[in-house]
Parts: structure tokens; C-alpha cells; sequence
């Protein structure tokens, strides 16, 4: 392997005995050659099984991947890295958004652990949830929730399904048909060797028990240190942003990072204003 080299995909039923022995706590894990939706997939689920969560799933191909806003996942076989978990979490409605920029910040602390420290810097979050190399998306994540069988019971009761997509390859022509600018994890190899002694059941690995334990300690503990751990990985702090909903300007501002709801807080001569959605773009100092 040279230190410019993606890791491997092995075949779905390796790479799935792998992430069980890594992941004891999981009650199911699953990948697939090809599926429709990983997040789809879990959702439908969770109408039908009755298994202990949390689940994995994950596939080398999705055939209608999905993004946040409902945009297309741009993917080929071999080119990204794709999974979703599903997990019961006890938490009011009103906190229930918080999760997005929260798995988000809880990824990129555990990506940047696999890293030398003079390389962790490089590694950032966008708010909500883009994880960023050098500013350049890399990753991105699909935080979705629907209720649970027991939500009568317990109405605070919800299973929320978390999908990510790494770019492992093909950087390049996705920044060409993007229009904007994307990175890989063999450009990560390239300028932080590393990275490419990682496999790809690592990779997965350490990011779902993140997840794991985030959410646990959420329900447990709440969101009170949000704002301070997402400060330590945002990308957008003292920066100039438009926030767009549906091609629509919406806010203008400067980013002053999130409050305990994960709201992006943007900072006018007008005052605070906190943003729940919205399409974040940094503006031209020019």
C-alpha cells in the first residue's frame, strides 16, 4: 500500500463479520453489495423488527442514495464509504435537531483521534454535520427520526437513523461535476500517511461507536457542552456567511458557532440570530 492509497473495500460479508467483532454492543449489523437507501433501509425497518438496537447497515452501492434536503448521493462501487446506524434515543421533540450538528462534531473528534496531531487540525466541521478536509467536503452525514414502536407509551421515545458518506476516491471529478470543491480520503493518505494504514472496518468503526456513546451520554447527560466541544472543530467560526433555504437568502452574517440546541448562531449589527436550516455559504471578503 503507498501512503496516497484508500483503504481496500473488502467483500460485504468480510467487511460485516469484522465490524461485529469490533462492535459487540451492535444487535445487528449488516452490508450489502448494493442497496437502494442505507438510511431508507433502517427506517423500514424499524417498522417491522423487533431486534435490540442499535443497527448497522451499509453498502458498497446505493442506487438512491440520499442527502441532506433531499439531494442525490453521488456514488460509484468501491469510490465511498457508505453506512447508516439506527438507535433508540429518549429525548424531548424540541432537542431532537441538536443530533445533527452533534454526530457531526462527535465524527470529526473521532476521525481526528486516528490522526497525528500536527495532521488533526485539517479536519473540520461545517455546520451542521459536512465533515471537511482543508475546507473541502469529504464526508457527509443524513440525521433523520421517526417514532418508535413505544412512542404511545413513552412519547419521547424516537429511533433516529444516522447515514454517512466518506469519499474514499474520485475527489476530482466529483469537484468538476460539483461545481465546488471536494475531497477524498486518498488526498487524507496523501498528507497524512497516517491515514492510509486505516481500514475501512476502522473507519467504520470508530465512527458508529461514537455515535453510540454521543447519543448515550446526550440522553443521560444533555446538551449543556455542545456550543464548547463544536467550537474546537468549526469551520466556520468569525467567518462571513449567507445562509440560503431553497436557493433563498435567508440571513447574512458573521458565524459565531451553535447554542445548546445546535442552532447556528449568526451575528448581524441587528444582533443574534439563530438558524435551525439553511444552506451555509461563506461569503467573499472581497
Amino acid at each position: 500500500m503507498t501512503i496516497d492509497t484508500p483503504p481496500a473495500l473488502p467483500g460485504p460479508v468480510e467487511l460485516a463479520a469484522s465490524l461485529r467483532e469490533a462492535l459487540p454492543k451492535f444487535g445487528q449489523i449488516e452490508w450489502f453489495k448494493s442497496t437502494s437507501s442505507t438510511n431508507a433501509d433502517l427506517i423500514a425497518k424499524t417498522r417491522t423488527s423487533l431486534l435490540r438496537r442499535p443497527w448497522l447497515l451499509g453498502s458498497h452501492l446505493q442506487e438512491n442514495g440520499r442527502g441532506r434536503a433531499g439531494r442525490t448521493w453521488q456514488n460509484r462501487a468501491g469510490a465511498n464509504l457508505m453506512f447508516s446506524c439506527a438507535f433508540d434515543v429518549f429525548l424531548a421533540p424540541r432537542q431532537l435537531p441538536a443530533l445533527s450538528p452533534l454526530v457531526g462534531m462527535v465524527t470529526c473528534e473521532a476521525l481526528r483521534q486516528l490522526l497525528d496531531p500536527a495532521n488533526r487540525r485539517h479536519l473540520s466541521l461545517k455546520w451542521p454535520n459536512d465533515l471537511l478536509w482543508k475546507f473541502a467536503k469529504l464526508a457527509g452525514i443524513l440525521v433523520e427520526t421517526t417514532k418508535a414502536g413505544t412512542s404511545r407509551v413513552s412519547p419521547d421515545h424516537h429511533v433516529v437513523v444516522v447515514g454517512m458518506g466518506v469519499n474514499l476516491d474520485d475527489a476530482r471529478a466529483l469537484s468538476q461535476s460539483l461545481d465546488r470543491q471536494v475531497a477524498d480520503w486518498r488526498e487524507v493518505c496523501g498528507q497524512a500517511p497516517e491515514a492510509a494504514r486505516l481500514s475501512a472496518a476502522t473507519l467504520v468503526s470508530c465512527i458508529a461507536q461514537s455515535w453510540y456513546d454521543s447519543i448515550n451520554l446526550v440522553v443521560r447527560d444533555g446538551l449543556a457542552d455542545l456550543p464548547e466541544r463544536f467550537a474546537r472543530v468549526d469551520a466556520l467560526s468569525g467567518q462571513h456567511v449567507n445562509i440560503l433555504d431553497d436557493g433563498r437568502l435567508i440571513q447574512s452574517g458573521i458565524a459565531g458557532g451553535v447554542n445548546d440546541l445546535g442552532q447556528l448562531i449568526v451575528r448581524t449589527p441587528q444582533g443574534e440570530h439563530p438558524i435551525s436550516v439553511g444552506d451555509v455559504s461563506v461569503r467573499s471578503r472581497s
